[in-house]
């Protein structure tokens, strides 16, 4: 099965806009792009709407966007830009820019402070995205929460070899979305265009992409893009990633109006399926074993 679902139809008019600032460029494999960059300060304007939708094309054309603002949940108070804001997130990203620095040097109550942060900043993607499918946003809200999400933190050092070793091997991941924090190092490469395209380092703003649960959720209309960690031979790297995950017993399956891509399943069950596969054949086969 073709790796890219086809998209709602609603939304193929819209694949043309700027937000894809890469296809009609040419960009070639080892040449960086930069990704499509969503102002979330816009949902607190006229444009929210117009908003909404980029985050949802950039999800159905590139299955992974940028975001540099972050407003109040419920709107009604506006909040300053990362770069002036959240303490906690800035010395986050002081100290990823700084490769000397260890994760253990990192206070708990900054990881913690990161974490709701980034959880609130999930489950509004997760909502606007939700929305646009015209599904329930209710259902991903009461599905993943504080005990179900995770946070992890990630350091790659230096590799003399960077060209046969991975700092992190191509795979997709097994959540709804994920928002990554990084430093400037870079490394973070995505499969576009049928190539690997390096993804231009922004350490001031956050990585948002698309899971396998989304995808499948979606019936295909949002991508979960394979990508990859690439090795520097001269700088470590950081990153801290927030795993929107629901607990196990959430369904995963397309509206009843749609002709299924993918067969109702459990989060459970896709979990053991990766587990199983990894096991056996040591790599993750995905939503292909779920096909309907």
């Amino acid at each position: 099965m073709d790796s890219n679902p086809p998209l709602m139809s609603t939304y193929k008019k819209l694949l043309s806009s700027p937000l894809d600032p890469c296809n009609d460029l040419g960009v070639s494999s080892g040449e960086e792009c930069q990704l499509p960059v969503i102002d979330l300060e816009l949902l607190n304007t006229e444009n929210a709407e117009f908003c909404k939708t980029d985050i949802a094309v950039a999800a159905a054309d590139w299955g992974f966007f940028q975001t540099f603002r972050l407003i109040a949940t419920d709107g009604a108070h506006r909040r300053p830009p990362l770069s002036t804001s959240y303490h906690g997130l800035r010395l986050i990203i002081s100290q990823l820019n700084q490769s000397h620095v260890s994760f253990k040097h990192i206070a708990r109550e900054t990881i913690e402070e990161l974490a709701a942060l980034l959880s609130k900043l999930a489950s509004l993607l997760a909502g606007i995205l939700a929305e646009r499918l015209g599904r329930n946003a209710a259902y991903l809200e009461e599905k993943c929460t504080n005990e179900t999400c995770y946070m992890r933190l990630n350091h790659y050092p230096m590799c003399p070899m960077p060209s046969n070793l991975f700092g992190l091997v191509p795979h997709t991941d097994s959540d709804f979305l994920t928002i990554l924090v990084q430093d400037q190092v870079g490394g973070l490469e995505l499969m576009k265009f049928g190539k690997w395209i390096p993804v231009k380092p922004n350490p001031d703003a956050l990585v948002v992409n698309i899971g396998d649960l989304f995808q499948a959720w979606s019936n295909g209309v949002y991508k979960s893009v394979e990508h990859r960690v690439v090795s520097s031979p001269h700088h470590e790297r950081y990153s801290v990633a927030f795993f929107l995950c629901p607990s196990y017993d959430t369904i995963i399956q397309s509206q009843e109006t749609e002709t299924p891509i993918y067969r109702r399943f459990s989060f459970r069950e896709y979990r053991q399926q990766v587990q199983e596969d990894v096991k056996l054949i040591g790599h993750k086969v995905g939503l292909s074993r779920f096909l309907a």
